[in-house]
């Protein structure tokens, strides 16, 4: 592998470890890391450059596919229906508590 793709791909690897511990959910955070891990390891001793560039374009692709779960995930986080139906953004003070951020009710 050329060194200009080795270190793509190491890139590549690091933003992918780095987006997937950015999820609040322990199963999902956890989930991510170890899929990130265990496909580069699989792959990890791949010559052919058509390959690689393969699988370098579908990492991308994943790679953005992380960082909308990650986003919607924090929206759902922030976002609370109230029992009438109007949605109300929560702030969070902790990981188990929340305060209203809009109290003008």
């Amino acid at each position: 592998m050329a060194a200009a793709v080795r270190s793509q791909v190491i890139s590549l690897y690091r933003m992918m470890l780095t987006e997937s511990k950015k999820f609040p959910s322990y199963n999902y955070r956890t989930y991510a890391l170890r899929r990130v891990r265990d496909a580069f390891r699989a792959n990890g001793a791949l010559e052919d450059p058509r390959a690689v560039e393969r699988l370098v374009v579908e990492g991308q692709q994943t790679l953005a596919l992380i960082k909308r779960q990650v986003r919607h995930t924090h929206l759902n986080d922030l976002i609370w229906v109230t029992g009438d139906g109007r949605q109300r953004e929560m702030g969070r003070i902790n990981k188990y508590n929340y305060f209203a951020k809009n109290d003008d009710d």
